[in-house]
């Protein structure tokens, strides 16, 4: 599953819609974020780990990039390194509030997993703001106007997504992995 989710991961930076900024919408953060929801905190942050290994060793898996420079230097490396972040603090967040072992009311499960993938994404722009006002020296608002703005239809549009599919495959994965 780990390796299926990191492939995923790659792959979901092939389904993308150009934006007129530059920094097209891609399913890849999406991808990336859910690992976490649906493997747990320590095998959605591998595959996110090894994704994020496939682009530094030279395939093009960051939005049609590779290579070290784009995950330290470029203006999406904060959203690079996010992934990571979100990935696990999303995964350990279900584990403690959500565990597979127990039985839960689908109303806690909703809302649980709601304020986790908002929590995520909330954390994964704060990131990529502040690793793009790093790389670019832009300032605050014209970091947020950049890369914050253009995005918020299509992030509420994925968290709908994310909340739905991790509800639904999470209890699946879970069966087959334990």
């Amino acid at each position: 599953m780990t390796a299926l989710f990191a492939a995923l991961i790659a792959a979901g930076c092939f389904i993308l819609i150009p934006l007129p900024g530059g920094i097209p919408i891609t399913f890849q953060d999406m991808l990336a974020m859910s690992s976490g929801l649906l493997l747990g905190p320590i095998d959605g942050s591998i595959a996110v780990a090894i994704f994020l290994l496939l682009g530094v060793i030279g395939l093009p898996v960051y939005t049609g990039k590779a290579g070290i420079q784009v995950l330290l230097h470029g203006p999406t490396m904060g959203f690079l390194w996010a992934y990571l972040l979100v990935s696990f603090l999303a995964g350990f967040a279900l584990k403690i509030f959500l565990p597979q072992e127990k039985t839960h009311s689908q109303k806690k499960q909703w809302i649980v997993i709601s304020l986790v993938v908002i929590f995520q994404s909330v954390i994964f722009f704060a990131c990529g703001i502040l690793g793009f006002m790093f790389v670019t020296h832009a300032t605050l608002q014209k970091a947020v106007l950049a890369v914050l703005v253009p995005f918020i239809p299509g992030n509420v549009i994925k968290i709908v997504l994310m909340t739905f599919l991790t509800k639904k495959f999470r209890p699946v994965i879970w069966n087959y992995t334990h």
